[in-house]
């Protein structure tokens, strides 16, 4: 998908992008349905979700398709969240691994937004009103949901000694 996108063929782009959701939410789907869950598969299903997000926001916003800061405020957040739960895990605590509901209303408006950049600038699609509106609204969801990250390590921290 990176590979399309800096080649400028963003419709291939987001048809492997759409296809990527599709299988991952099978992939889920049947994991549960036929009990075939693990620890593994538990942490790294969200790490490769991510890295198809970051990847996505980063080279949408080099070729111009989505603002910079943005990118960077998407990218930071999960940083954030990344280096927090290394230092509390340091710290001896262990906090509890579950998506806030923030943080998934937040992932849904982002890989709305990627697919949106993605279709209008693929197929030469107009739709300037709806992509500025997904973007705010990513802008607003990715800051909530950093914001609950952080009252969540900071109950957790000041709940010690």
């Amino acid at each position: 998908m990176v590979w399309l996108m800096l080649h400028q063929r963003l419709d291939l782009a987001f048809i492997l992008f759409v296809l990527a959701g599709v299988s991952d939410a099978v992939d889920g789907w049947l994991a549960r349905a036929l009990r075939l869950q693990s620890r593994l598969g538990a942490l790294l299903d969200p790490v490769a979700d991510k890295a198809l997000l970051i990847s996505a926001y980063v080279i949408l916003a080099v070729i111009g398709l989505l603002p910079d800061w943005l990118a960077i405020l998407v990218v930071f957040r999960d940083v954030m969240i990344m280096g927090g739960l290394i230092l509390v895990w340091q710290l001896g605590l262990r906090p509890p691994i579950a998506p806030l509901l923030v943080s998934k209303l937040n992932t849904l408006a982002q890989v709305a937004l990627a697919a949106t950049a993605m279709l209008l600038a693929g197929f030469g699609l107009e739709g300037e009103p709806l992509l500025w509106a997904l973007i705010w609204i990513v802008a607003g969801s990715t800051i909530a949901s950093g914001a609950a990250y952080l009252r969540g390590a900071a109950r957790l921290l000041s709940g010690r000694g």
